[in-house]
């Protein structure tokens, strides 16, 4: 399944950051990691950096999935409320789950601190999206202070006191940040490689067999990975290997401008986003141009949802320019992606019992970037035997 549109922007702007060969033998290792997105990139730094035997392997060139789509605004935010994970796993849970979407932000800042990744602290604005979305909006206030997070609830007046746009409402986080996903990607194998880390990208892992105390991967060209342990990064394509369904699939859009100068009624270049679901979101990059998103539609297949690109990318200009009517935008590059939702707004991070030896982190949701920050620490504990009392929360049968 093609996970997205040609010309998506990170590729197009950065080019080819890393070359590794495909695999043409076979080999024994430790851990075998499928998937070479920044999920598969998270986890194997975590374990090279204790000293485990890893093997990485991906079907594309490494970050050539879903990571090379991802506009990678990254929030502590699930696509959930707070309010309603707390009425659906209780409190201490929901909070916890925060807090750890929070946390993985900083640590995402500090493990590509020496990288140029394009990682930049933000502060984010949740909007209502109408006014019978406020008092929502306000128990959501109120659940993420009891929770210890730093925000403020902005009044209609504030709102227009700060950007050209109207709003009855808003949740102004100061805890956000933006990235190059395609760059940290690189940086994290790269780095990794450095350690022993061996990659092999353009190897399609055709079959899968689970024995007593090890698992085979075979590959299109006939060549085996036997590993004591396997974990599929493999995102929305973990279907071929979990058989399960576990989130639905949807398409979404995004663009990116040319550089700008200015950004008149949005000065402080803020991370936006809304309660409608599904949302239209935006940020800026570090050389200046604004990246859109949204308009999501359920996905069929790639054929379809890349002629929806035109007039999908058109909608998304329409409603930025009437939020941000003085900027002055052109659009430089359009693309789509396709991702999976649960119907809880989190992450499968773990294991099933059917596939022993077997790990999955699958990032679902709009927060992969730091759903996989926690994977790759979840993981890393369980591969070891450690044992890590967060990994309940993100349990296949929670």
């Amino acid at each position: 399944m093609d996970l997205k549109s040609s010309h998506p922007f990170w590729p197009l702007q950065d080019g080819l950051l890393g070359i590794y060969p495909s695999l043409k033998q076979d080999l024994h290792c430790e851990v075998a990691i499928v998937g070479g997105g920044i999920s598969g990139a998270l986890v194997a730094d975590a374990l090279i950096r204790e000293g485990v035997d890893v093997v990485l392997v991906d079907r594309r060139d490494i970050a050539g999935g879903s990571t090379s789509a991802s506009t990678a605004l990254l929030q502590y935010e699930i696509d959930v409320h707070l309010t309603d994970l707390a009425r659906r796993y209780g409190r201490a849970d929901a909070e916890r789950v925060y807090r750890l979407c929070l946390e993985s932000i900083g640590k995402t800042g500090r493990l590509l601190a020496s990288d140029d990744c394009g990682f930049e602290p933000r502060s984010s604005v949740y909007l209502a999206s109408q006014p019978s979305d406020v008092p929502g909006l306000r128990a959501e206030w109120r659940a993420r202070r009891r929770a210890g997070i730093d925000v403020r609830f902005l009044s209609a007046r504030e709102l227009g006191r700060r950007f050209s746009f109207e709003g009855a409402g808003a949740i102004l986080s100061s805890d956000a940040a933006v990235l190059n996903p395609y760059r940290a990607t690189h940086a994290l194998v790269a780095r990794a490689t450095r350690g022993g880390l061996r990659v092999f990208d353009r190897t399609a892992v055709t079959v899968h067999q689970v024995g007593k105390r090890h698992v085979v991967l075979k590959s299109d060209r006939g060549c085996k990975i036997i590993a004591r342990k396997v974990v599929f990064a493999a995102g929305y394509e973990a279907g071929a290997f979990l058989k399960r369904r576990i989130a639905r699939l949807h398409s979404t859009f995004a663009f990116v401008s040319e550089p700008l100068a200015a950004f008149p009624g949005w000065d402080e270049k803020c991370t936006l986003w809304e309660t409608a679901r599904p949302y239209f979101y935006l940020r800026t990059t570090t050389d200046g141009r604004v990246l859109v998103g949204g308009e999501d539609v359920p996905f069929r297949d790639p054929e379809k949802r890349d002629r929806l690109i035109p007039r999908q990318t058109a909608r998304l200009l329409w409603r930025f320019r009437k939020m941000f009517p003085e900027v002055d935008l052109e659009v430089a590059f359009a693309w789509a992606g396709t991702f999976g939702e649960t119907d809880d707004g989190l992450a499968y991070i773990g294991t099933v019992p059917e596939m022993p030896h077997c790990y999955f982190a699958l990032g679902f949701g709009g927060n992969g970037v730091t759903f996989s920050v926690i994977a790759s620490e979840l993981l890393r504990d369980a591969i070891l035997g450690r044992l890590n009392p967060d990994a309940r929360l993100f349990r296949f049968d929670r």
